[in-house]
């Protein structure tokens, strides 16, 4: 797995444990449902930090609590 998929799969882990739908997410982060379905499929490439820091927001965790996942310890090397 590599980094944006653990990303995705975490943004579904965090909606999953919350009862949220993905227009759900995106009414709390204040962003358009596009924008978290782009994170979630292959449209976006490298899903910046800025926009995981306003889902962290939206869902009240810290950035810290969103990468403390296990997800993040079995994620691919990016530089080959």
């Amino acid at each position: 797995m590599n980094t944006k998929e653990a990303v995705a799969e975490r943004i579904k882990e965090l909606c999953s444990e919350r009862n949220l739908k993905i227009n759900g997410l995106a009414n709390l982060c204040g962003v358009s449902p596009s924008t978290i379905y782009s994170l979630l499929n292959s449209k976006s490439k490298n899903p910046g930090v800025v926009t995981i820091k306003i889902i962290c927001d939206g869902l009240d965790i810290s950035v810290r609590e969103f990468f403390d996942s296990d997800l993040f310890n079995k994620t691919e090397q990016e530089i080959k």
